[in-house]
């Protein structure tokens, strides 16, 4: 993505949450701290990375470290994480494919399960349906990991939509912001 563009991404989700609420203008990090880094937009199409990395930024809030906001206190991270992913179903939405939006609201939904299970294996989740976004290829293999606790279809199926390396460096990014199954935190 055009660094343009990648600026852009950040300031739409920043200028949105401070549009949206006073709480969320005050929970962001100042500019200079916060960290405009890319978790799996990069392996998705051009039209669904915006609401893409807001949803992603919703799951920091709830599960590990946001780059973008720094809330004084737990509740006001959950209700920001919460906020963030609807409104990043709206931008999806906005690309009138029903099927991303379905696929999004799986994956809301697969994290959830898998990280009230104590695991931290979604990252294989992210990774496949970024890749895969509306694609139709998804259904089985989030079975795979919602009823037996295996990522490998997904995983398969975004290192052949994005390659190897795209995938190895969405997941070490994904890693270093959320904690193990260990329940370590995120550095």
């Amino acid at each position: 993505m055009p660094t343009s563009a990648i600026a852009d991404l950040w300031d739409a989700i920043t200028a949105g949450a401070a549009a949206e609420s006073p709480l969320w203008e005050a929970a962001l990090r100042p500019r200079e701290l916060q960290e405009r880094e890319p978790g799996f937009s990069d392996l998705a199409e051009e039209q669904y990375r915006l609401g893409l990395e807001t949803i992603y930024e919703g799951y920091l809030l709830h599960y590990g470290r946001p780059r973008l906001f720094a809330p004084a206190d737990g509740d006001t991270a959950l209700l920001l994480g919460d906020y963030l992913y609807a409104h990043g179903l709206v931008r999806i939405a906005e690309c009138q494919v029903v099927a991303a939006v379905a696929d999004l609201a799986e994956l809301i939904s697969l994290c959830a399960q898998v990280r009230a299970e104590g695991r931290s294996d979604d990252g294989a989740a992210w990774a496949a349906t970024s890749s895969c976004l509306a694609s139709g290829e998804l259904d089985d293999a989030r079975t795979a990991l919602r009823v037996h606790g295996d990522a490998q279809t997904l995983l398969e199926l975004a290192r052949e939509a994005v390659g190897g390396e795209a995938l190895e460096r969405a997941l070490a990014a994904h890693a270093a912001r959320v904690p193990s199954a260990q329940g370590e935190p995120a550095p």
